[in-house]
């Protein structure tokens, strides 16, 4: 059975950063992913958390008992400038430093880089890898990737293929429901191709923004390159979920102790309590069906 986890960013707004695993374990999670915070690990920027305050988020979560599934941090690590690259690997370093202190084996990200420059944000992923996958393999740490919306690559069979590149066991495959229709809308496809590589899945929905021969969303100008998706909660959108929970089980993550499926709902905050513990059913449910 994977863990299943809570991102309690709907929560960052109202409660202290040590607080958080505490709400966590009031919602009925026994896990917690930990996203971007600006006392922590902010989007982009170095860490700001020093060893002692990582020491207090652990007492924090073991006083509530919950655990952290896995650390999300979110840098600049695909460029496309040498500047930008170079700068995020520093980055990426205290962030594997915090996770081991954590007691934490996964980390999960998006590739960065840019779509309009993507030959260039690809050679600085590698070039970004090269320095940065010796650590992650001598850390016995994983990290996973999402071809999050906007980076420089954003198809899902693409992105295994750039994983696939860098040749290590260590490096997997994050999938984002609610980035369904932006990684191609071929969900059976992605999900079969990835095979063990598939170890995190983020559960939200969101509309197909294709449908209507692309007129289901309209931004002005015409033809910009905004890309639009929701975090919505399960049943809410467009995402096929009885395929989503089939794939899973027909790729066997839902046999899996070590695979992280996390709640990831961030359209509702005004009822964030009520959505986080439907999710929990929800993902319970689809999990064991």
């Amino acid at each position: 059975m994977p863990k299943i986890a809570l991102d309690p960013t709907p929560f960052h707004h109202d409660l202290s950063l040590l607080e958080l695993p505490r709400k966590v374990a009031e919602l009925g999670y026994e896990y917690l992913q930990l996203t971007p915070h600006e006392d922590f690990i902010p989007f982009y920027t170095h860490p700001k958390a020093d060893d002692d305050l990582v020491d207090a988020f652990v007492a924090a979560s073991r006083d509530a008992g919950v655990q952290v599934a896995s650390v999300l941090p979110v840098l600049r690590w695909s460029g496309p400038d040498r500047e930008s690259r170079e700068a995020a690997v520093k980055k990426w370093k205290r962030v594997i430093e915090i996770t081991k202190r954590l007691g934490v084996d996964t980390i999960n990200t998006e590739f960065s880089g840019r779509p309009e420059r993507a030959e260039e944000s690809e050679d600085q992923f590698y070039w970004a890898m090269e320095e940065l996958l010796p650590i992650i393999e001598a850390s016995d740490i994983r990290v996973l990737i999402d071809p999050h919306p906007d980076d420089f690559v954003e198809d899902g069979l693409e992105a295994l293929r750039v994983i696939r590149g860098l040749n290590s066991k260590r490096i997997g495959f994050a999938y984002v429901a609610c980035h369904t229709f932006h990684y191609g809308g071929n969900m059976d496809e992605i999900i079969d191709a990835a095979g063990d590589s598939l170890q995190l899945i983020h559960v939200a929905d969101t509309f197909d923004h294709t449908r209507s021969h692309g007129l289901r969303y309209i931004s002005n100008p015409p033809g910009n390159t905004a890309r639009v998706h929701q975090h919505l909660p399960v049943g809410r959108g467009d995402v096929d979920f009885d395929a989503f929970w089939a794939a899973l089980a027909r790729n066997g993550f839902t046999d899996r102790e070590d695979t992280v499926a996390c709640s990831s709902v961030f359209a509702e905050d005004e009822n964030a309590d009520e959505v986080s513990q439907y999710q929990l059913d929800a993902i319970t449910k689809g999990l064991t069906r």
